[in-house]
């Protein structure tokens, strides 16, 4: 299996969060879903379930940050996770 993690560095983002992306490839990692039955304590989501994130997106999405409201940094990161599976079929690092 292909390591998304390692896929995910230096790429750019696909979160885009408007007014907080900073939009630099080299902070670039695979943020991913905190979703109730998929994580909890010490259990991150399968890397299926993440998107690509540079620092600044990564930042709000955990909410490290917390300038806009969690709704929309919430829709902007699951935009985020469709953007990244369509990178990774077209470059058929996941199949369907």
């Amino acid at each position: 299996m292909t390591d998304l993690r390692s896929a995910a560095r230096g790429r750019e983002c696909t979160v885009r969060i408007p007014n907080v992306c900073n939009f630099d490839p080299e902070t670039s990692v695979l943020a991913h879903a905190r979703l109730a039955g998929i994580t909890g304590v010490g259990m991150k989501a399968p890397d299926i379930c993440a998107a690509i994130a540079c620092s600044a997106c990564h930042d709000e999405i955990d909410r490290r940050t917390r300038k806009l409201e969690s709704d929309f940094v919430e829709l902007c990161f699951y935009h985020g996770v469709m953007r990244t599976l369509d990178v990774w079929v077209r470059e058929n690092l996941v199949r369907w």
